[in-house]
Order: C-alpha cells, then structure tokens, then sequence
C-alpha cells in the first residue's frame, strides 16, 4: 500500500522513527514505508495516525522521517533586560499536548511555576504540572518536552519539573479562550 492508497494527507515514511503512542505513552518504533497522516503539528512535536487508527506522537528531531523541516521547538523569548519569569511561562506556551492543539498552559497543567537562586548564583526553575488524568501515560514526555523548553532560556540553569494530582486537574484551569475554542463554553 502506498500514500496514494490511504487518501490525501497521507505520508510513507522515508526511515524508521521512533514514535510514543498517544495517550499510553508507551514507545514504539514505525518502520520506513509505513504510512501515516498528520494530525497536527504544535510545538515540538507531530501527531500523527496510523493506518490502523492509533494516535502517536513523533518528536520534532525526528520530522525528517515524514518528510518535513524540523518541527518548530523554539520560541521567541526577549532575552533584553532581566530575566522575567513570564519567559518561562512563554516557552512552557510551546508544549502541545498531542491530542488536541492546546498548549499545557492554556489547559490549566501548570500548577506552580517558581524561580529559586541557588546559593551559587544559579537560577533554577521549578515546576509542578498534572496531566488531564492520573492514567495518562503522556506525563514523563509532556514533563520532558516541559523541561526542554524552558532549559532553552538563556538565563535558566536548571529546570526541576515534578507531575502531580493534587489538586486534580478539572476543565475550570482552562483558560476561557481555551474552553471557547473547543466549545466547552
């Protein structure tokens, strides 16, 4: 079966590629060839669809495999003047999660974002973060693509995120543009 065959919007895949199925967050290699459509493309991240249905997400390092330029994992952040932590907040903006195209931001899953001077003079920003359910295997790449992000502002020497369900997380974190816009409002 080629791309042609499964319809527009479908891509064979031109090597192999690691992928992370979405929502278990189990890790699992596509074969070059294989056939997949693209679902979205927020962030750093793809998320695509098998022949068969399954949702996975394929890192922005590995967008060569479809075909593509490297997925956007940078955002503009004003490095003029000092540090802010509004700049955290602004990278942690460029997480997606990877079945719908909200940021974790506008979802509501930051629950604290803090920055903490070492006694060295080293800047450390700690974050806690839920995922939608307890279930969600999605945690351990959200909170790494999380940590990513933020460790890309020059002014940040560390980067500690932690997961947490407490409180849980309910549809009221959203923001109201986010509720607005998939119709939850």
């Amino acid at each position: 079966m080629t791309a042609s065959d499964t319809g527009p919007g479908a891509i064979a895949l031109v090597r192999d590629c690691p992928a992370t199925t979405v929502p278990h967050g189990e890790a699992v290699s596509l074969s070059a060839g294989g056939i997949v459509a693209i679902v979205q493309r927020q962030g750093g991240s793809i998320t695509v669809r098998t022949e068969l249905g399954t949702l996975l997400r394929i890192d922005a390092d590995d967008a060569d495999a479809l075909g593509l330029a490297s997925a956007e994992r940078n955002v503009s952040i004003s490095t003029n003047g000092p540090f802010e932590l509004d700049q955290v907040l602004t990278a942690l903006g460029t997480v997606y999660d990877p079945e719908i195209p909200v940021s974790i931001v506008d979802l509501g899953l930051i629950y604290r974002c803090e920055e903490v001077m070492g006694e060295d003079g080293t800047r450390n920003i700690e974050i806690d973060m839920s995922m939608t359910a307890p279930g969600c295997g999605m945690g351990d790449v959200l909170c790494a693509d999380a940590r990513r992000a933020v460790e890309r502002i020059p002014a940040v020497d560390h980067v500690d995120v932690n997961l947490v369900f407490d409180p849980p997380w309910g549809m009221e974190r959203m923001s109201n543009a986010t509720r607005l816009e998939l119709g939850l409002l």
